[in-house]
């Protein structure tokens, strides 16, 4: 659906979300693979650590619930190479939260972020893209966007509504002659996940995971998800009628 890359030597990469987790083992693989890399996030420290030594790599600061630091990077980004020949937004945000502990405040604040800040990202993104005409943009997602699970009221929200951008986008874009990459992983062992307080099935490392999302980028595919023997077992339950769809949900996560 999207088109093969068989090589990483020369590429110029833009990770939003760099600094630690999938987004960070990322730029350390496309770095030893001789792309150059951009790498993007809030802890300035951690990106200026991943570039030591890496004479490729290029060290953006910023908050993407901030437009207007998303457009001042973009626009260094843009002074400092010719074209960018992939975006991956894997920024994001994790806060469990079930019916009987809502809360208003924590569920804005992060569909602001896993939201909001992707359409940030997509504001200055979007124009670049179209002026090159060539490109792609990968948005990290996550399998719990497939459908309702407990405590993820809001963060599941937020994930679903990135299913459907992706689709969306893909639709737009791909006749443009701009690559689109959905990428749902699994539970992946990082800073969001470690306060997790139930059973993690088939959980994989940042490593793990990076390799598998840049293999699906390589092969040219839309939807890239992982650990596959997790995220397909997710996908057949969406399936199912509602009633039988509950039943196994409650029974397999216990909640």
């Amino acid at each position: 659906m999207n088109r093969k890359i068989s090589s990483w030597a020369g590429k110029h990469v833009w990770i939003i979300g760099a600094s630690s987790g999938i987004g960070a083992a990322c730029a350390s693989m496309l770095l030893e693979q001789g792309a150059c890399v951009a790498v993007s996030a809030r802890h300035r420290a951690s990106l200026e650590q991943l570039c030591v030594g890496q004479p490729l790599a290029l060290a953006l600061p910023l908050d993407i619930t901030e437009p207007l630091q998303v457009r001042a990077v973009c626009d260094e980004l843009i002074r400092q190479w010719s074209h960018v020949d992939l975006i991956l937004v894997v920024a994001g945000g994790y806060q469990a939260m079930r019916a009987d502990d809502f809360d208003l405040e924590a569920a804005q604040s992060l569909l602001a972020l896993n939201v909001g800040g992707v359409f940030n990202c997509l504001a200055q993104a979007l124009p670049l893209l179209l002026r090159q005409g060539a490109g792609g943009i990968g948005i990290v997602a996550s399998v719990a966007g497939y459908g309702g699970l407990p405590k993820a009221l809001a963060y599941g929200a937020s994930k679903a509504a990135l299913i459907n951008l992706t689709e969306s986008l893909y639709l737009d874009l791909h006749p443009r002659g701009i690559d689109v990459y959905q990428i749902n992983p699994g539970f992946v062992a990082t800073p969001l996940t470690a306060g997790n307080d139930f059973t993690m099935p088939a959980l994989i490392t940042a490593q793990q995971a990076a390799a598998a999302m840049l293999d699906g980028i390589e092969r040219g595919r839309f939807h890239i998800h992982f650990p596959k023997r997790f995220t397909n077992s997710m996908r057949l339950a969406r399936l199912l009628p509602y009633r039988a769809y509950f039943w196994l949900i409650r029974k397999v996560t216990g909640l």
